[in-house]
């Protein structure tokens, strides 16, 4: 982890849309971050010379909606935007210091970082057999936690091979929710050790409810974070 923070950028500057800024900085600085592309484009991305690597490139996505409209894959698919990929550690923090800290998100609204290839969608080929890991923060929390579970799964510190998918901040109006997601639900071994690494990286309480929830399970009832498994 001394990589990132060697290496982190603290121009944070003060930001409202977290897509719009992103997309007019991407403009002058495409050869970093992979901006989304309509018309469905990839361009490859790679670290720049004498950048740090990482072990997998890895995207930001965003996503907004009202909640009183009902959810539906469709819907959800229509409102998730990619906002950018990174491949080095110099990478992250160019694009993650142009990004709004989610503590100063409002309303029904989502950032995730997933690994290149992979949507954050619970039908997608690497999470249609995995499930994540809840975490439910008092409003304030939000910002730090984000930044600290990022920075641990871009470290690689829950040392399970391939199984992290992702991770999500969630703002709510009463609560703000961090997740995790893996690729095998069923895997006892793997989703404990993930739990374990959460409590260290994260320094929760020993009393923090924890709770897991499989994507099938969230196929079932069209919800993220209800009829969860609790554990302490």
């Amino acid at each position: 982890m001394n990589q990132f923070d060697h290496l982190k950028d603290d121009d944070s500057g003060d930001h409202e849309d977290p897509v719009a800024n992103r997309e007019e900085k991407s403009e002058t600085d495409n050869s970093s971050v992979n901006n989304n592309n309509n018309n469905g484009r990839r361009k490859t991305i790679s670290p720049g010379v004498g950048e740090h690597p990482l072990q997998y490139n890895y995207t930001f996505w965003y996503s907004r909606r009202t909640p009183s409209r009902p959810a539906n894959t469709q819907s959800y698919e229509q409102n998730i935007r990619q906002i950018g990929t990174v491949a080095s550690v110099e990478q992250f923090w160019k694009f993650y210091s142009h990004l709004v800290r989610p503590g100063d998100l409002t309303g029904h609204s989502d950032f995730h970082l997933f690994k290149e290839g992979i949507k954050p969608m619970w039908e997608d080929e690497a999470n249609k057999n995995g499930g994540k890991w809840i975490i439910r923060l008092r409003k304030g929390l939000a910002s730090r936690f984000w930044e600290n579970i990022i920075l641990a799964m871009l470290g690689e510190q829950f040392m399970v091979g391939e199984e992290i998918c992702g991770v999500v901040v969630s703002i709510r109006f009463q609560e703000d929710i961090l997740s995790i997601w893996n690729k095998t639900a069923n895997d006892q071994v793997t989703t404990s050790r993930i739990r374990d690494t959460l409590r260290r990286v994260l320094n929760l309480p020993p009393n923090t409810i924890m709770e897991y929830k499989t994507h099938n399970d969230s196929l079932k009832d069209n919800s993220s974070f209800r009829n969860t498994k609790i554990t302490l």
